[in-house]
């Protein structure tokens, strides 16, 4: 796939979950795209490894649980003493179990909507004053098509992302009037190691359902975050793209 070239210079983004699956291909992309990138993931020993791979002095790491708003709080004051928060890409997340809504296990119930929803609504909380002070940003929270159409046995993953979808809505047409886009974006099944929470038969069926006939490239996931992300995208905010190959039509 060809990549068309972003310009990032002079920016700086925070990706969440970004040790790994989408948030470290866009941390990659933002990188190479003249991008400080500062990545918050609770996962130590994959954040040692993404620092390896990324290989690159513009990248830093905190060890961040984006659900606990002491955490988030202390790491964008942190941050902003030194630099400005251009971008924020409210990427972490997790399935949870596979379950019937009346069998779910109430605390995992509760931590999957936390991370998903409350990590989300967290980072923006604190994020956004800094946005607002120097009139640029650029928001992108990853939701999921599961949040528009509702996946059966994974209520608690629907319902955290169809929360970040609709405060993505609101959040988007509060800042409408300054140079601040908040957009969401609702991949259908792609090949990161979510799906490895996940039963083969839940699998089979979320692929079963994407005229594509497979699942999302990581790279092409990337691309469109990264548009949104830019100086490019002057106008789209409050807005779900929809990137499931066809699945979702609206």
């Amino acid at each position: 796939m060809k990549k068309i070239d972003f310009d990032f210079k002079n920016r700086t983004a925070i990706v969440t979950g970004g040790a790994q699956g989408f948030g470290l291909d866009i941390a990659k992309r933002f990188l190479s795209s003249g991008a400080k990138v500062i990545i918050w993931d609770t996962d130590l020993k994959m954040t040692q490894k993404a620092i390896e791979v990324l290989n690159n002095p513009n990248l830093s790491t905190n060890i961040v649980d984006v659900s606990n708003f002491k955490e988030v709080e202390k790491c964008t004051n942190e941050v902003i003493k030194n630099s400005n928060i251009d971008i924020l890409i409210n990427n972490a997340g997790i399935t949870g179990p596979t379950a019937s809504l009346w069998e779910y296990d109430f605390e995992m119930w509760k931590k999957v909507v936390d991370i998903n929803l409350m990590g989300t609504f967290n980072c923006c909380k604190t994020i956004i004053p800094n946005m607002i002070k120097n009139n640029y940003g650029r928001i992108v929270n990853v939701a999921s098509v599961a949040g528009k159409d509702g996946n059966a046995n994974a209520s608690a993953y629907s319902a955290g992302k169809a929360g970040a979808i609709g405060l993505t809505k609101s959040l988007g047409k509060e800042l409408a009037d300054k140079n601040i886009a908040v957009n969401a974006v609702t991949p259908a099944g792609a090949k990161t190691r979510i799906l490895d929470q996940m039963t083969k038969e839940h699998v089979q069926r979320m692929l079963s359902k994407v005229p594509r006939g497979r699942f999302l490239e990581v790279e092409e996931f990337t691309s469109l975050v990264c548009w949104l992300s830019s100086e490019e995208n002057t106008f789209s905010t409050a807005a779900v793209f929809d990137i499931s190959g066809g699945r979702s039509t609206y």
